[in-house]
């Protein structure tokens, strides 16, 4: 090893889903939302003021934060967004995770957490959940550094009630606590009125899934004044235009439009209860979802076998290869005709011969 190489940082990066590129593809390996975006943010780009992006764009993101506080009726100041909740979160470790005390998180759910904390030297211990895969709150009575759950959680898919949640916050005020709701909107509870009581709490959710937005990477999160504000000190220590104008002008356009939002959640919700009805005919199990994913499992054939020949047949769903959920697959829910696809080639496989 040469000299300068070793003051590199290096460390196992976060591996995304796959993005594959077929014409005839069904893709439901990574959660995104069936539906197109809003029809207003369609406009919006339609009438986008093209001189503007040679400008730089609004460091504090004003019009997309007013209409954040104008929707969830919660002060600008208590509002941090960023490029998708990925960049929120990451902002928040490099903030908030500042102990030499461990951070606290389940052993399965977001492969990213585990990621920043090594990236940015943070202590970390997980926490395993139970053997159906469901957090125990008393797990987290305990000295940290920090705590982040993600509620509904991925990719088990199981969501915890309020009440849950706050008896954690309520054990740590001493810490951080953080909950990634990226799922909420498709039956969640989400946190977000528990943040007037705690100050240490932060809420963070997307555009990515419920919006129909992953491609213009939006997220946002709600607390404090004195932790949001530490943490867009952080930002601005690091780069100050996060957010580029085409983001910040499509996502106010589509907050405007909350019945489109609740229509396409409603799409989603109603096609998982229907597959999930026809996934259980067919010998699979899973976690009673609140998410726009299923976590299943098969009674007799391996996830593995099942991944392969989907993928065979241009579905592409996800797999982790991992210890514990090595036997599960992580399917998206899509439209009611993508579904059906799903379930044709399964009921076609697992065919009694």
């Amino acid at each position: 090893m040469k000299n300068w190489e070793k003051n590199l940082r290096e460390t196992a990066p976060y591996i995304p889903g796959e993005q594959p590129d077929f014409p005839d593809m069904i893709k439901l390996n990574t959660n995104e939302n069936p539906y197109p975006p809003a029809p207003g943010v369609r406009r919006a780009l339609e009438e986008l003021q093209t001189a503007r992006l040679a400008l730089y764009p609004d460091p504090e993101a004003k019009k997309l934060v007013e209409e954040l506080s104008a929707q969830y009726r919660i002060a600008p100041e208590q509002i941090f967004v960023g490029v998708g909740s990925d960049d929120v979160l990451g902002m928040i470790f490099l903030t908030c995770f500042a102990s030499e005390k461990p951070i606290l998180f389940p052993d399965i759910t977001y492969s990213f957490y585990d990621v920043w904390a090594k990236l940015f030297r943070i202590p970390y211990q997980t926490i395993p959940v139970d053997e159906g895969f469901r957090i125990r709150k008393e797990d987290y009575y305990r000295e940290n550094g920090g705590i982040i759950l993600a509620n509904p959680n991925a990719p088990t898919s199981i969501g915890e009630e309020l009440d849950f949640i706050e008896d954690i916050i309520k054990h740590n005020p001493d810490s951080v606590v953080v909950v990634d709701e990226a799922y909420v909107d498709f039956g969640g509870v989400s946190a977000v009125p528990l943040i007037e009581k705690y100050d240490n709490l932060l809420v963070v959710q997307t555009f990515s899934k419920s919006r129909s937005m992953a491609g213009m990477r939006i997220g946002f999160a709600f607390g404090s004044k004195r932790l949001i504000s530490a943490i867009y000190g952080v930002r601005n220590s690091y780069n100050s235009y996060t957010m580029n104008y085409p983001s910040i002008v499509c996502g106010v356009a589509a907050l405007k439009e909350r019945a489109y939002f609740e229509e396409c959640t409603k799409k989603v919700i109603g096609t998982r209860e229907r597959v999930k009805k026809e996934l259980r005919e067919l010998g699979f199990s899973f976690p009673d979802s609140r998410t726009n994913f299923l976590f299943v499992t098969h009674e007799r054939v391996p996830a593995a076998e099942l991944f392969a020949m989907l993928r065979e047949k241009r579905i592409f769903v996800r797999y982790f290869k991992t210890p514990r959920i090595d036997n599960y697959l992580r399917i998206t829910i899509g439209t009611d005709a993508q579904m059906e696809r799903l379930l044709e080639v399964l009921r076609e496989y697992l065919r009694p011969e």
